[in-house]
C-alpha cells in the first residue's frame, strides 16, 4: 500500500539523520597532533532528529492540510521554529524562516544565487511523492520558498522523481537509477555530477563515490545519497547507512536522503527491528509517528 510507503520511507529518512547526526562533519581521520594520555576516549553517540527530519514534518502538516500553498508551508516553518522544534538549520532556509516571520511574501524570501546550492529543500521534498496533484511547479515552488538556485531546484526534483520511480516500480532496485533519472531533469551541474555516478560499474563502493564530494552543497549532497540509496538490496538498510556515514561529510542530510529513498522502495519490511527500536527511544519519536499516521491518511 501506498500508506505503508510513506511510513517506511518517512521511518528510514528519520533513521538516517537521527544516526548520521551523531557523526556529522567529523574528521575521518585522527588529529596526529594531538596527545591523548592512555589513547584517545571514543565518542559519546547521541541519535537526534535534526531539520532534516523536522522540515520533512512540517512539509507533512502542510500538505495534509490540503492543496499545496507555498505561503502555508512557509507558515509551518515559522510555527515550528517558534516552538522551538528547528536544530541545526542552514543558513538558507533560517533566513526564509526569519523573512517569513517577519510578513514577507514568501516569493521573496528566499536567498538567491550560489550561496542558496545547498541542499535544505532536497532534504524535505519526499513527502510531495505521494501526491499524485504535484508537478514540477510545485517542486519548483517548494524549493524557492528557501533556496533559489537551479542546483538546489534540480537536487529536490531528482529525490522527488527517485521516490516516484520506486513507487511506480520504474526503478527496481536493480536498475540504473541514476540513469533513469536523468532524461527529466534540468542541465545543470547536479545533473552532471549524477551523470558522472550513473557510469560508475555496478560494484562501485561508497567509498569510492564520496570521493566526489559528500558535503551538504547539493550538487555533492544529492547524487551521492541517490548513489548510496541504489545499494539497498546488495547491503540492506543497516550496512548502507553505516558505510555511508563512515565516509563522514553531511551525514545526517545523506543518510536522510539515501533512508527516503531506500525505504520508500522496500517498505516496512526493508525496515530493521534494532534500527526501528533505536529510534523509539527518541524523545520526538511519539511526534514523529503522530504526523505520520496522520498523514497517511491524505496520501491516495
Amino acid at each position: 500500500m501506498l500508506s505503508e510507503k510513506f511510513e517506511a520511507c518517512l521511518l528510514a529518512g528519520a533513521i538516517g539523520d537521527a544516526w548520521g547526526s551523531s557523526f556529522e562533519n567529523e574528521p575521518t581521520a585522527p588529529a596526529a597532533t594531538t596527545f591523548y594520555l592512555g589513547g584517545k576516549p571514543a565518542p559519546v553517540r547521541r541519535w537526534a532528529i535534526t531539520d532534516d527530519t523536522q522540515l520533512t514534518l512540517a512539509t507533512c502538516e502542510a500538505l495534509a492540510a490540503g492543496p499545496f500553498d507555498p505561503t502555508r508551508l512557509g507558515q509551518q516553518f515559522v510555527a515550528y521554529y517558534q516552538q522551538g522544534r528547528l536544530t541545526g538549520l542552514g543558513a538558507s532556509t533560517l533566513q526564509a524562516i526569519r523573512n517569513a516571520e517577519a510578513g514577507i511574501h514568501w516569493t521573496q524570501t528566499s536567498r538567491r544565487g550560489q550561496y542558496a546550492a545547498g541542499n535544505g529543500a532536497a532534504m524535505r521534498i519526499a513527502p510531495f511523492a505521494f501526491y499524485p496533484a504535484t508537478t514540477r511547479h510545485t517542486i519548483y515552488d517548494a524549493c524557492r520558498l528557501t533556496h533559489q538556485n537551479e542546483d538546489a531546484y534540480a537536487g529536490a526534483l531528482a529525490v522527488y522523481l527517485a521516490i516516484r520511480a520506486a513507487l511506480r516500480h520504474t526503478w527496481t532496485g536493480r536498475n540504473n537509477l541514476l540513469a533513469l533519472l536523468l532524461p527529466d531533469l534540468p542541465d545543470t551541474n547536479l545533473t552532471d555530477r549524477l551523470r558522472e555516478l550513473s557510469s560508475y560499474p555496478p560494484d562501485a563502493t561508497i567509498a569510492e563515490a564520496a570521493r566526489l564530494g559528500n558535503n551538504g552543497h547539493v550538487v555533492n549532497s544529492v547524487p551521492f545519497a541517490l548513489f548510496c540509496a541504489t545499494k539497498i538490496r546488495s547491503l540492506g538498510l543497516a550496512r548502507l547507512l553505516q558505510q555511508l556515514i563512515a565516509t563522514g561529510g553531511d551525514t545526517d542530510t545523506n543518510a536522510s536522503l539515501a533512508g527516503q529513498v531506500a525505504g520508500a522502495l522496500m517498505g516496512p519490511s526493508g525496515l530493521p527491528p534494532e534500527l526501528l527500536q533505536r529510534l523509539a527511544q527518541l524523545p520526538e519519536y511519539p511526534w514523529i509517528t503522530e504526523i505520520i499516521e496522520r498523514t497517511k491518511r491524505t496520501v491516495l
